[in-house]
């Protein structure tokens, strides 16, 4: 099964682009493993907010096509 990513985890993502793209260019490794580990973060919650989301929709159009069953 393939996950669609949502605009919301797709702004997660961007996120996570831009904190591994300053991560490459620290000098300091500690920063850098910690913008790395938080990018890694943001990459899980795009993941989660696309489940979420499409979860949400497929509820939505079970409770439209139930309403059409019905009328």
């Amino acid at each position: 099964m393939t996950l669609q990513i949502s605009q919301r985890g797709k702004q997660y993502l961007k996120t996570a682009q831009t904190l591994l793209r300053s991560a490459k260019t620290m000098t300091d490794e500690v920063i850098a493993g910690q913008l790395r580990a938080l990018a890694d973060d943001y990459q899980r919650r795009a993941e989660k907010a696309s489940r979420d989301d499409a979860a949400k929709a497929l509820a939505r159009s079970a409770v439209s096509a139930e309403g059409e069953w019905y009328a």
